[in-house]
C-alpha cells in the first residue's frame, strides 16, 4: 500500500473564512487545523483563503509554507481583479447570501494562485464545489495531480429557489464525478446525493473527515465540581437549533427539580430578547441565564465544562443541511465531557447514541424533560454517559482526522 502522506508533498488548500479588521476570525473553522496538521508534514503547503460576504475585506489571503515554515502572507489583488473587487466592496455590507460575484471571484482567484503557485501539486484540497472546481481546472492544465472535494455541508433542497437550488445540486453532483477524492464530514451526505440523482458508480471515492478540535479544549471537570442541576444550550438562537424547545423543558422539570437552571450561550439577531420573553411567559426567566456569544474559546470551554447536561434539541425541519452535516455544537459539548440530549437531526447525535454518549428525543419540551429528569434521578446512568462521552472525546482531534482521512485514501 502506497503511503499518500509524505513530508515531499505540494499541496494547495482553497477555502473561506470570515475576517473582521482585516483579521480572520477562525471560529468552527477548519483554516487553523489545517495550517497545523499540514504546514508541518508536508514540503510546501498554500492556503488561498477567500474572505466571506461580510468581511471586511474582499481580496483572498495567500499564505504560503515551506516544511512549516511561513514564507508568504499577502493579499491577491493583481491590477487586472481590482474592478470585481471594487464591486465585491460596495456589495458585501448589505448582501450576506450565496453570491454569483463572490463565487466568481473564488474560482478565479484560486486557478491564478493554483498557476502561479509554481510546479505541479499533488493535492489540490478545494472547501465546497467551487474551490474544488477550479482545482479540476488545474488539473486538467497539468498543474494538480489529485484533486480533493471538501464538503462540509449539504441538502438536496437547500434553496428555496428551484434553479439556484437545481445549480448548487449539479456543481455538487459534477465535483463527485470530477474529483479523485470526496471529503464529506458526514456519511449522511453521500447518501442524500444518491437519493438525489447522483450515480454512486461514476462517484469519487467518499472519504469520512468529521469535524474534530485542537486537543488542548478537550478537557473536562470531575462530577463533583460541576453545578448540580445546570442545563446549557448552545449556539446561533435561531428556530432551526431549538432553543425554546430548551426552555419549555423547564415547565416540566421545576415541580420535581426546582434547583434546575439553563444556561444559554449564543446570540441571533433578535433572539435572545424573544426567548426571554418566552422564558417569562412560561414563568421560567428566573431559572435561564443568558451568557451571549463568548467570542474567546478558551473561556467558552471553560464555562461548558462547569456544566451537568447539555442540549442540542434541533427542529425537524425538512431539507435541513442539519440532517446531513457535522454538529460542531455536539463535538464541543463531548469535548467539555457533558452527556448530550439531542433530537434525530443530526447524524452525530445518532452515531452518539450508539455510544450511549446521547440521548435522542422529539424536538419537543416534553420529551426533552424526560430525559434531563431521567438523568438527574438516576446517577450511576448519567456517569455511563459522562465516561462514554468522554472516551468518544478523546479521539475527536484533528490529527486523528486528517490521519484517518489519507489512510483511508490509502485504502482506496
Amino acid at each position: 500500500m502506497k503511503k499518500l502522506l509524505s513530508n515531499r508533498l505540494r499541496i494547495l488548500f482553497a477555502t473561506f473564512s470570515p475576517y473582521k479588521d482585516g483579521r480572520r476570525e477562525s471560529t468552527n473553522g477548519n483554516v487553523e487545523p489545517m495550517i497545523a496538521f499540514f504546514a508541518p508534514r508536508t514540503d510546501t503547503f498554500v492556503l488561498i483563503d477567500q474572505p466571506h460576504t461580510g468581511s471586511s475585506i474582499v481580496s483572498p489571503i495567500i499564505e504560503e509554507y515551506k516544511k512549516g515554515i511561513r514564507l508568504k502572507n499577502y493579499q491577491f489583488a493583481p491590477w487586472y481583479l481590482r474592478p470585481l473587487y471594487a464591486i465585491l466592496v460596495r456589495m458585501h455590507a448589505t448582501d450576506n447570501d450565496t453570491n454569483i460575484l463572490f463565487k466568481l471571484r473564488d474560482f478565479i482567484t484560486s486557478v491564478l494562485v493554483g498557476l502561479r503557485s509554481g510546479g505541479v501539486a499533488d493535492y489540490f484540497i478545494g472547501f465546497e464545489s467551487v474551490h474544488a472546481i477550479a482545482g479540476v481546472v488545474l488539473k486538467r492544465l497539468g498543474r494538480v495531480k489529485h484533486v480533493i472535494y471538501y464538503v462540509s455541508d449539504y441538502s438536496p433542497i437547500r434553496y428555496p429557489n428551484a434553479l439556484k437550488n437545481w445549480l448548487y445540486v449539479m456543481l455538487d453532483r459534477y465535483c463527485c464525478y470530477a474529483c479523485s477524492y470526496i471529503w464529506d464530514v458526514s456519511r449522511a451526505m453521500q447518501a442524500a446525493r444518491v437519493d438525489a440523482g447522483l450515480n454512486p458508480a461514476k462517484s469519487a471515492p467518499v472519504i469520512h473527515v468529521p469535524n474534530a478540535l485542537e486537543k488542548r479544549y478537550i478537557n473536562h471537570l470531575p462530577v463533583a465540581k460541576r453545578i448540580p442541576y445546570s442545563l446549557v444550550f448552545m449556539g446561533t438562537l435561531g428556530y432551526e437549533n431549538g432553543p425554546d424547545v430548551a426552555v419549555e423543558a423547564l415547565t416540566h422539570i421545576l415541580s420535581k427539580f426546582p434547583k434546575t437552571q439553563l444556561h444559554i450561550i449564543g446570540k441571533g439577531e433578535g433572539e435572545t430578547q424573544r426567548l426571554r420573553e418566552f422564558a417569562k411567559k412560561l414563568s421560567v426567566e428566573a431559572h435561564v441565564t443568558f451568557h451571549g456569544f463568548i467570542p474567546d474559546t478558551t473561556a467558552m470551554f471553560s464555562l461548558l465544562r462547569r456544566y451537568m447536561i447539555a442540549l442540542a434539541p434541533y427542529r425537524e425541519v425538512h431539507g435541513s443541511v442539519r440532517w446531513y452535516g457535522d454538529s460542531l455544537k455536539v463535538r464541543a459539548y463531548a469535548a467539555a465531557g457533558l452527556p448530550i440530549i439531542t433530537s434525530r437531526v443530526p447524524p452525530l447525535g445518532r452515531e452518539l447514541a450508539g455510544l450511549e454518549a446521547a440521548v435522542i428525543t422529539g424536538d419537543n419540551g416534553s420529551e426533552v424533560a424526560a430525559a434531563i429528569m431521567d438523568f438527574f434521578a438516576h446517577p450511576k446512568l448519567y456517569d455511563k454517559y459522562y465516561a462514554n462521552v468522554i472516551r468518544f472525546a478523546k479521539r475527536n482531534t484533528w490529527d486523528v482526522t486528517f490521519t484517518n482521512a489519507f489512510r483511508q485514501m490509502e485504502a482506496t
